[in-house]
């Protein structure tokens, strides 16, 4: 913020008039100020560097390049700045790319006068914008990575690499696993690798880890 207390925004989109016309619509709100605009991608670089905004708002398509990896440079320089993508790209096929570049926001530029406001003051408060049904989409893609995560992981270990997974959240070592099972040592390390390896733990510390959360979480 400057001196008032005003929030600084950035501007960017190729187009004078549609840069002109969010400048005009959100001069409505005293604590907005247009603290630079720019038309294109390098523009943009030496703007958010002379201007400290406090939120960019980037076009998705640039006259001199991709407004999506202008957003991810932008964080680069300038760590933490929340960035809107304003298109006028649907945004069921563009909003998730965004979000994935490092963009906290999209708006459709056809929304804009409804929702641009409410879109900088949620991305000031940390939180990610999207309309209702980019949201639950992203939030059925959560619930299913979740799944496919819960399928290729415990439920396929075997039934011995549960039981053997359950002794290690249990802290007990190899040879008494051993002996528990009468397994001989190497067996179940056998077993402790196929285990790390489905579910997808890099070091026997992450996999003890993961095992001991299973066991008070219940899965035993």
């Amino acid at each position: 913020m400057n001196k008032q207390g005003k929030i600084r925004l950035l501007v960017v989109d190729d187009h004078a008039i549609v840069r002109h016309g969010l400048a005009m619509l959100l001069a409505r709100y005293p604590e907005f100020a247009i603290a630079a605009e720019a038309g294109g991608c390098a523009e943009a670089l030496v703007r958010v560097a002379d201007s400290n905004p406090d939120v960019a708002i980037v076009d998705l398509a640039l006259k001199d390049g991709s407004g999506l990896d202008l957003v991810r440079e932008l964080i680069k320089r300038k760590p933490g700045l929340p960035c809107l993508v304003l298109s006028m790209h649907d945004e069921m096929e563009y909003a998730e790319r965004a979000l994935r570049a490092g963009a906290r926001g999209y708006v459709m530029k056809e929304n804009a006068d409804e929702s641009i406001v409410d879109a900088i003051r949620t991305v000031l408060r940390g939180e990610v914008y999207a309309s209702p049904d980019v949201a639950a989409r992203l939030l059925r893609q959560v619930v299913a990575g979740s799944e496919r995560r819960n399928e290729s992981g415990i439920d396929s270990l075997t039934d011995r690499e549960r039981e053997i997974f359950r002794c290690l959240g249990q802290g007990l070592t190899t040879k008494k696993i051993a002996e528990q099972f009468g397994l001989s040592a190497r067996t179940v390390e056998v077993h402790r690798a196929s285990i790390k390896r489905k579910l997808g733990c890099d070091d026997t510390a992450q996999l003890l880890r993961e095992a001991v959360r299973w066991v008070e979480s219940g899965g035993a």
